[in-house]
């Protein structure tokens, strides 16, 4: 929830925002207001952490709070495990990955627009199978049942898909590395994520600004390929250098690190999934009940993080829209490959955000 400022004369009122926007998207209250004291003076150092030296003592001690937090969270430390933060988002770890791992031939499951960009990435290393794909229906589902093919070097899956509003609740189980980009549920539910042998996320959805990119691997999948990997494409290069083979995205590597230490204070992902259940169970209630709404995706594959819905009757849309503009709901929009609504309800939606909309559909139907 964010704050906007309504003027009446010489007055000026606070104005509750509700963000649902998929991203860029909500953060902490409390991190908002660390990291903005840190822009005019990181560590009491008279220096902004906008222009501190990424070699300093100051700025090594938050990249490596942040690895050591995102491994622990995860539940992944002493497992062979390490935690880089590097730059070009999800889409440069679409071409990485193939780049490290693909020798032969890997499997993807294709459940929605960021699936279908990695499987192109992919293509340009090697053979590339697509196990199972939803485009059939558009995404609005999970593939199951499906068989892997032998000898894949690794088999790709997209964890929740913003876009659809799809998210996997059971993952195979596999004898080859498991790779998983987790950008819009990453640190919101409880996984047994031993079972990866590599995670990616950007961190604007659920743990800070745009720029950064956490990678999570096991460093025993690596330098199983024979091609030379450009050193900056490298996981290897980047892990010998803890993350800082070049300049680091330094703020954002930053206010990741005090979200990652204000969901470990709210008892970590067990605590925040507990939440999330509750905001989702709210919202889908009401897509369910409500007669002027439709659900999307597939009940039994909905994502907690991004539900996506419309409404049955679309003469109904100047006045909804109006009404959730008023209430100071920010983002509601759906994709344009979808249409209608999504809420996305990241780790720091907070439940009265969601009460909001979901009293406003209600009062949709009473004035319909």
């Amino acid at each position: 929830m964010q704050f906007g400022h309504l003027c009446i004369g010489e007055k000026i009122l606070l104005m509750k925002k509700h963000n649902f926007s998929a991203g860029p998207c909500i953060l902490p209250q409390e991190v908002f207001q660390e990291a903005s004291k840190a822009i005019l003076d990181f560590n009491d150092t008279g220096l902004s952490i906008l222009e501190i030296s990424h070699r300093s003592k100051d700025f090594v001690d938050v990249m490596d709070e942040a690895r050591n937090l995102a491994l622990e969270l995860l539940g992944l430390e002493g497992q062979g495990y390490k935690a880089l933060f590097l730059q070009g988002g999800a889409s440069t770890q679409f071409l990485m990955t193939a780049y490290n791992l693909l020798q032969t031939k890997a499997g993807y499951i294709n459940t929605g627009t960021w699936s279908d960009k990695a499987i192109k990435e992919a293509k340009l290393f090697g053979e590339v199978i697509e196990v199972a794909s939803s485009k059939d229906a558009n995404y609005n589902y999970i593939p199951k049942g499906f068989e892997l093919p032998d000898g894949l070097d690794y088999l790709h899956l997209t964890s929740n898909n913003t876009i659809f509003g799809t998210q996997i609740k059971h993952f195979p189980v596999v004898d080859c590395p498991l790779i998983c980009d987790m950008s819009s549920d990453i640190f919101s539910r409880k996984l047994d994520f031993s079972k990866f042998d590599m995670i990616y996320a950007g961190a604007q959805k659920n743990m800070g600004p745009a720029g950064t990119t956490l990678v999570v691997i096991r460093e025993d999948i690596l330098g199983k390929v024979t091609r030379a990997i450009p050193s900056m494409l490298d996981y290897s290069e980047h892990i010998g250098k803890g993350s800082m083979f070049n300049t680091p995205a330094v703020y954002a590597v930053y206010v990741t690190m005090l979200t990652l230490r204000w969901l470990k204070a709210k008892g970590g992902v067990t605590a925040i999934e507990e939440i999330n259940d509750r905001k989702a169970r709210l919202l889908y209630s009401e897509i369910d009940l409500n007669p002027l709404f439709k659900g999307f995706a597939a009940k039994e594959d909905r994502s907690n993080m991004n539900a996506t819905f419309s409404l049955a009757d679309g003469d109904l849309k100047e006045t909804f829209d109006a009404m959730w503009k008023e209430a100071g709901i920010n983002g509601l929009n759906g994709h344009r490959s979808v249409g209608g609504y999504r809420a996305s309800m990241y780790n720091a939606m907070d439940i009265e955000g969601v009460g909001t909309l979901v009293d406003l559909m209600s009062e949709l139907e009473r004035k319909a």
